[in-house]
C-alpha cells in the first residue's frame, strides 16, 4: 500500500510538471512555428533561440497589475480561470504514456490512475472546462464576455456529442473503456486509424472545435467580441486561460494518438509489449508516445495558422447538420461490420481483420468527401442570388 501512495504520489508529480514545462514550452513552439509559416524570425532574444522566453512571459503576467470591473462577481470572477484550468489537467491521469517500469518494490504501470472507465473519465471532467469559461463571461458584467462565454457552451454542447459518438466505434472495436486495454487491442493487429479511419476524422474535427482553436475559436473572435470571455482579465488569471487551452490541447493530442495510434506502442515491432518490463522498454515507448503527442501539437499549430475562422452559422451548421448525422450513420455502419466479420465470419481482430474494416472506412470516406466537397450542406462565404 504504501509502495502504491508513494508511486502515484510521485507520477502525479512528474505528469503535472511536465504538462506545465511542456505548455511553457508549447507557446513558444506555436510562435516559431507560425513565424516559419510566415517567413519571419519569431522570438530569437531572451536565451539562445529564445528558449527563455515562456519563463519571461510568465515573469510578465505575474508581475502586471490585476484589474478587477466594478460590476465584476468578484467571487466567480477570480474562480473562472481555476475552474478552466483544473479539468484540463486532471484529464491527463488516465492516459498511459509509456510501458510498465520495473523497480525493485514492483511493476509501476505508466498511467498516474488506470481507470477501469477511463475513457468515460475523460468525458465527463473535459466537458467541465466550459463552465469556468461561461462563468468568466458572466461573472464579468460584459456583454462581449458573456456572448462569448455563451459561444462556448453552445460550441461545447455541439461537437461534445459527436467526439464522445465517434469514439464508441473505438469501444466497440475494443471491448473495453480501459485505456491500457485499447492499446492492447491494437497491438494485436493493426492501430486504429486503419480500422477507424473515419472515426479518427470526425474525432480530430470534434477535438478541434472542444479546445476552442481555429478555424473553431467563435468565443474568442477578436473581430467580433474584442477577445471574447476573457476580455476583463488581466495579468496570471488571464494567462490561466490559454494555460488550460494548451493544456486541453497536449491531452487531446495524447488521446488522439492513444485511441487511434497505438499509444506507446512502438511500430513495426512487438518488441515492446512482448517479454519482461525493463526500463529501457519504458523509455523507447515513453519517446514513442511523445513523438505521436507531437506530431498531433504540430497539426493543432499547423491548421491554427492555415485555416481561416467559419462563421458562426457554418459552425453550428458542421456539428448539427453534418457531424452529429455522419457520427451516428457511421456508428451503425461500422458496428454492423464488426458484427459480421465477428459473428458470420468468426474473425477476430487482428490484421485481416483490421484491412477489411479499413477497406469500409476507405469507402465511406470517399463518398463523405464528395459529398461535403459540392456544398451541400455547408455554404460557401457567398450565397448564389436568385
Amino acid at each position: 500500500m504504501t509502495f502504491f501512495v508513494v508511486a502515484s504520489a510521485i507520477k502525479v508529480f512528474v505528469v503535472f510538471n511536465l504538462i506545465m514545462v511542456g505548455v511553457a514550452l508549447l507557446t513558444l513552439a506555436e510562435r516559431r512555428i507560425c513565424a516559419w509559416m510566415q517567413d519571419r524570425l519569431g522570438p530569437n532574444r531572451v536565451g539562445p533561440q529564445g528558449l527563455f522566453q515562456p519563463a519571461a512571459d510568465g515573469l510578465k503576467n505575474f508581475l502586471k497589475e490585476e484589474t478587477y470591473p466594478s460590476q465584476a462577481d468578484k467571487t466567480l470572477f477570480t474562480l473562472a480561470p481555476l475552474i478552466s484550468f483544473v479539468p484540463a489537467l486532471l484529464t491527463f491521469a488516465v492516459i498511459p504514456f509509456a510501458a510498465p517500469l520495473p523497480t525493485p518494490w514492483g511493476v509501476v504501470p505508466m498511467v498516474v490512475a488506470d481507470l477501469p472507465v477511463g475513457f468515460l473519465y475523460i468525458l465527463a471532467i473535459s466537458s467541465l472546462g466550459v463552465y469556468g469559461i461561461v462563468l468568466a463571461g458572466w461573472s464579468s458584467n460584459n456583454k462581449y464576455s458573456l456572448l462569448g462565454g455563451l459561444r462556448a457552451s453552445a460550441q461545447m454542447i455541439s461537437y461534445e456529442i459527436s467526439l464522445g459518438m465517434s469514439t464508441v466505434a473505438v469501444l466497440l472495436l475494443a471491448g473495453n473503456v480501459t485505456l491500457s486495454q485499447v492499446i492492447a487491442q491494437q497491438q494485436q493487429g493493426a492501430w486504429f486509424v486503419v480500422s477507424l479511419t473515419l472515426a479518427f476524422v470526425i474525432f480530430m474535427i470534434s477535438a478541434l472545435a472542444e479546445t476552442n482553436r481555429l478555424p473553431f475559436d467563435l468565443p474568442e473572435a477578436e473581430g467580433e467580441l474584442i477577445a471574447g470571455y476573457h476580455t476583463e482579465y488581466s495579468s496570471m488569471k488571464f494567462s490561466m486561460f490559454y494555460i488550460a487551452e494548451y493544456s486541453n490541447m497536449v491531452t487531446a493530442s495524447a488521446l488522439m494518438a492513444t485511441l487511434f495510434f497505438g499509444g506507446w506502442d512502438i511500430p513495426f515491432t512487438t518488441w515492446d509489449q512482448t517479454g519482461e518490463p525493463s526500463v529501457l522498454k519504458t523509455l523507447l515507448t515513453l519517446v514513442a508516445f511523445g513523438a505521436k503527442t507531437g506530431f498531433f501539437l504540430f497539426t493543432y499549430i499547423w491548421i491554427r495558422w492555415t485555416l481561416p475562422r467559419f462563421r458562426y452559422d457554418q459552425l453550428m451548421a458542421l456539428g448539427w447538420k453534418v457531424l452529429l448525422p455522419l457520427s451516428l450513420g457511421y456508428l451503425a455502419v461500422i458496428a454492423t461490420a464488426i458484427w459480421f466479420l465477428h459473428e458470420q465470419l468468426d474473425w477476430t481482430y487482428g490484421t485481416p481483420f483490421a484491412l477489411a474494416l479499413g477497406g469500409v472506412n476507405l469507402v465511406l470516406l470517399v463518398a463523405v468527401v464528395w459529398w461535403l466537397d459540392r456544398g451541400r450542406i455547408v455554404s460557401g462565404s457567398t450565397a448564389e442570388v436568385a
